[in-house]
């Protein structure tokens, strides 16, 4: 296993942490592309663009693969497009100002993950927690699991095990009644680990984020998971 050492967020990990968090998110494209185009809807959508260009193309192979080829590059577009939105957006928002979003308010956390490489310390992965009241349950708290990343380079480590740990422990010692966490059907690793440590499926659900909204409906689901605390 890697030896890395989990602590919490500094100012002078910004830099790291948004390469990291970028790269991590970025790499989820070409997954979500293909886990689009392997459902049903888009292999049909794909056939009927192939087919209909081919027959009112005047039995055109070449306009058949021009139309079909244009679908499939929408599709993509719109993966790339939903991805690097999702960048944007965070770090525009609690990843813009991490220090004042996530560690001024006792409830919450972000931690990094370091390790030595080469000989000189780098941020290799990070996770973070935010405090909410869950509604009827009396103020009952609860913990929400955000920005769970660990770099390509280190997978397969113990450093995701780590982090989730890291993350659980603190709900505890904050007496939250459960710990909750949304990711998407692409992430089969990340789902696997969450799995092995305790979390159940609660839900699942499509969402878009994307203007594309009729094409991007049908690209991602989402499962709700969650594990119970006291």
């Amino acid at each position: 296993n890697l030896h890395a050492v989990i602590r919490r967020y500094q100012p002078s990990d910004r830099e790291a942490v948004e390469t990291v968090f970028r790269d991590g998110i970025m790499e989820h494209i070409n997954p979500a592309f293909i886990y689009a185009m392997t459902r049903p809807l888009h292999i049909t959508v794909s056939l009927f663009f192939y087919m209909g260009a081919y027959v009112m193309g005047g039995q055109s192979v070449v306009l058949a693969l021009v139309s079909g080829g244009a679908w499939i590059g929408l599709v993509y577009f719109c993966c790339f497009e939903f991805y690097t939105g999702y960048v944007r957006a965070r770090l525009n928002t609690d990843m813009q100002d991490i220090p004042g979003y996530y560690l001024s308010n006792p409830d919450n956390c972000f931690w990094v993950a370091e390790a030595e490489i080469h000989g000189r310390p780098q941020v290799l992965g990070m996770v973070a927690v935010e405090g909410k009241t869950d509604p009827g349950s009396e103020g009952k708290k609860y913990g929400e699991l955000y920005r769970m990343i660990v770099s390509s380079s280190c997978r397969r480590s113990g450093l995701g095990l780590q982090l989730a740990k890291t993350a659980e422990d603190f709900c505890r010692e904050r007496r939250f009644s459960k710990i909750e966490l949304s990711t998407s059907s692409t992430q089969k690793a990340a789902v696997a680990l969450y799995f092995r440590l305790g979390f159940k499926l609660v839900l699942v659900h499509t969402r878009s984020e994307s203007p594309k909204k009729v094409i991007n409906k049908y690209l991602y689901n989402y499962s709700i998971l969650e594990i119970t605390l006291i």
